[in-house]
């Protein structure tokens, strides 16, 4: 993932375009896609020989390749994946797809009838995408080798989780207010120093215990110099959260051991803080909702047949999974449309089921 990030950055906004617009092209005709349409297309004035020029670097790249001589060029399974990942405008439900999928899956639960609502979920899909529509009721909680905060915006910000299966999602999460930009860096950093071969609860429970640690450490610590006279706690409570505030400050200069004993007591105070922070980023991302996107041989069930698969978890009142549902189709899906059918299905599955 982080290799696709930074080479879709590495790309000019001319170069970014002009790939955008082939894959976008490819996408709708399934059709290799010639310099000479691209130069017609673009929004750009570019001869189709300048075109040439940018469409051999993106071949160089990975990002496209010629199905064979002479021919126009389509992009390579990884170009999908950055297209994906970094390029596409994911569009909207209108209200009457939301209408009807509502209606037909609340008319499957009249009965309560859960594999009758899953089945019917399932042919839903597959008549509104023209793909193969699958339905899977094993909770997937897959093992991480990597996850990254991306912000969007003050309120909120992407989660990219990969799996330790070479899987890849993208959750959107709600920021609570006032949590600055550097959190993201730091967060990232530090999960992805402990995260390879755990699931985000197992990683929350390695944060949570290192927490209970250093606070036995710091309560050990700040008892010796509040007892030495050297500061005191500050705090109405004992569940408030307390400050400790140092006095005598000249003194302290003087004994090596009570400085040394500050400053651990410092930096512990910022890295207590910073892994609450974590915890509860890691919890927004739990929760976030998502969708998952196999393309090609990312999933070794499909990978011989060229086919791309869009999964997204449907869950129960407690929020957690209980099931997946999605779409199989050609790599050449329409996205943009499918990604928010899938997701606003699974919203409507978990929620008429609990």
């Amino acid at each position: 993932m982080e290799n696709r990030l930074s080479g879709l950055a590495q790309l000019d906004q001319r170069t970014r375009e002009i790939f955008k617009q082939l894959v976008e092209s490819y996408l709708e005709t399934g059709e290799p896609v010639g310099s000479r349409y691209l130069s017609r297309a673009l929004p750009l004035s570019l001869s189709p020989a300048s075109v040439r020029n940018v469409m051999s670097d993106l071949e160089s790249a990975g990002l496209i390749f010629a199905p064979h001589i002479s021919a126009g060029r389509l992009p390579t399974e990884f170009g999908l994946r950055m297209f994906v990942d970094g390029l596409l405008q994911i569009g909207d439900l209108t209200l009457e797809e939301r209408n009807r999928i509502e209606a037909q899956i609340a008319a499957s639960n009249s009965d309560g009838n859960v594999e009758e609502v899953l089945t019917d979920a399932g042919s839903l899909l597959s008549g509104l995408s023209h793909c193969a529509g699958v339905v899977l009721t094993s909770k997937s909680n897959v093992r991480l080798k990597h996850l990254e905060f991306v912000s969007l915006d003050p309120n909120r910000a992407m989660v990219i989780l990969v799996g330790d299966d070479g899987s890849v999602e993208n959750r959107v999460i709600s920021l609570p207010s006032g949590m600055p930009p550097s959190s993201f860096i730091e967060a990232t950093n530090y999960i992805n120093s402990r995260i390879v071969g755990k699931t985000i609860t197992q990683l929350t429970e390695t944060i949570q215990e290192e927490l209970v640690s250093q606070e036995n450490l710091l309560d050990s610590l700040t008892a010796s110099v509040v007892e030495a006279g050297l500061a005191t706690w500050s705090g109405a409570d004992e569940s408030a959260n307390k400050t400790l505030i140092v006095r005598g400050r000249s003194n302290l200069l003087e004994e090596d051991a009570a400085m040394e004993d500050l400053e651990r007591i410092r930096l512990l105070f910022d890295d207590f803080e910073k892994k609450k922070d974590l915890i509860q980023l890691l919890g927004l991302a739990e929760k976030g909702e998502g969708v998952r996107i196999f393309i090609g041989s990312e999933n070794n069930l499909f990978s011989l047949s060229g086919s791309s698969l869009v999964i997204s978890p449907y869950r129960d009142k407690s929020q957690n999974i209980i099931g997946v549902l999605g779409v199989i189709g050609p790599t050449r899906l329409n996205y943009a449309r499918i990604i928010p059918m899938v997701d606003y299905t699974a919203q409507v599955v978990g929620r008429i089921l609990t």
